[in-house]
């Protein structure tokens, strides 16, 4: 039976209440108008799946902390501030069902707010000699800048191969929930060598957790996400990738012409998410799936057990079993 959310949260549960205090107050400024932004930041937060990941993996390596608190405070400021900038790159109107900042406040405000959240992440860390995490986290926001700009570079000319597309997802998506797990580990006061086994446990779930999304763009589950809008935005992930690799040299070419030119058109988008599924490309990727999901529990076997790795080997089952 699927566990839930509560179920995996239960040994952190009075420590991510405690989180939320802590980061709401550090949110707090004399402008209104920032201060306005700030609590409504706050308010639409998702399923706080980062911090569980830096708080259960500070427990499975030793011991929660201080510095634990702060780790989750930085990865959350520093990642909700590449948010706000890439719903300005995007022109994205929404983020999880709220408006995003931009929509409300305008490009200008966003930027601004972008910029206020990674200085605050920075002085958090400066101020307190977490130079160590701060080293962690910041490698991640670049890494996670070079994969959005990588996507976007190969997303003209359709040439991604299964090699560049791991890359992308490794950089944009598993380099977060990597730094996530390095973090709890480096705050448990954990040496160079472990840290970096929690790095590599993050990463491939990270991955896992990317295909798993990239699955969902031709309705392997009940989500409300309308089919195809991967296609539609020219992104290739590693279903169609598949199959394009595998496809005969008309159909290859029919197929990236719907994508570079018909990718507004639900009919051909059908079309391609038809082709897809009858040409193996959806056992495929989640058979990758599958072995970046064991490949990290392997990894977390090497560990003590208790409650905090149970949780964690739940929180890594809950992502790739999420329906949304």
């Amino acid at each position: 039976m699927a566990v839930s959310l509560n179920d995996i949260k239960a040994p952190i549960a009075v420590q991510m209440e405690e989180f939320e205090s802590k980061f709401r107050a550090s949110m707090k400024t004399k402008v209104l108008l920032l201060d306005k932004i700030m609590s409504y930041i706050v308010k639409r937060k998702g399923k706080q799946m980062r911090p569980m990941f830096v708080f259960l993996s500070a427990g499975t390596c030793g011991a929660i902390n201080e510095s634990t608190y702060r780790g989750a405070s930085l990865i959350e400021l520093l990642h909700t501030a590449t948010l706000v900038h890439d719903d300005v790159v995007d022109d994205a109107n929404y983020r999880r069902g709220f408006f995003s900042i931009n929509a409300l406040w305008k490009n200008k405000v966003a930027v601004l707010v972008g910029d206020y959240l990674l200085s605050r992440g920075l002085l958090l860390s400066v101020d307190n000699g977490d130079f160590d995490l701060l080293k962690i986290v910041s490698s991640a926001v670049k890494m996670m800048s070079e994969g959005e700009l990588l996507q976007m570079e190969k997303a003209r000319n359709l040439d991604i191969t299964e090699e560049i597309y791991y890359d992308i997802i490794r950089q944009k998506t598993a380099s977060l929930i990597a730094s996530c797990c390095a973090v709890g580990a480096s705050s448990a006061g954990k040496g160079p060598e472990e840290i970096e086994t929690m790095r590599v446990f993050g990463e491939k779930v990270g991955m896992a957790f990317q295909i798993k999304d990239d699955l969902f763009d031709y309705g392997e589950t009940e989500i409300g996400k309308p089919l195809g809008i991967d296609i539609r935005e020219k992104k290739m992930t590693l279903p169609l990738i598949y199959t394009l690799q595998h496809a005969s040299w008309s159909d290859k070419r029919r197929l990236i012409n719907i994508v570079r030119r018909h990718n507004e058109n639900r009919k051909k988008v059908n079309e391609v998410i038809a082709y897809v599924k009858d040409h193996g490309g959806i056992e495929y990727a989640t058979d990758v799936m599958n072995r970046y999901y064991g490949e990290a529990m392997d990894i977390l076997a090497q560990f003590p057990e208790s409650e905090y790795r149970q949780s964690l080997m739940d929180l890594v089952q809950f992502t790739i079993e999420r329906k949304k």
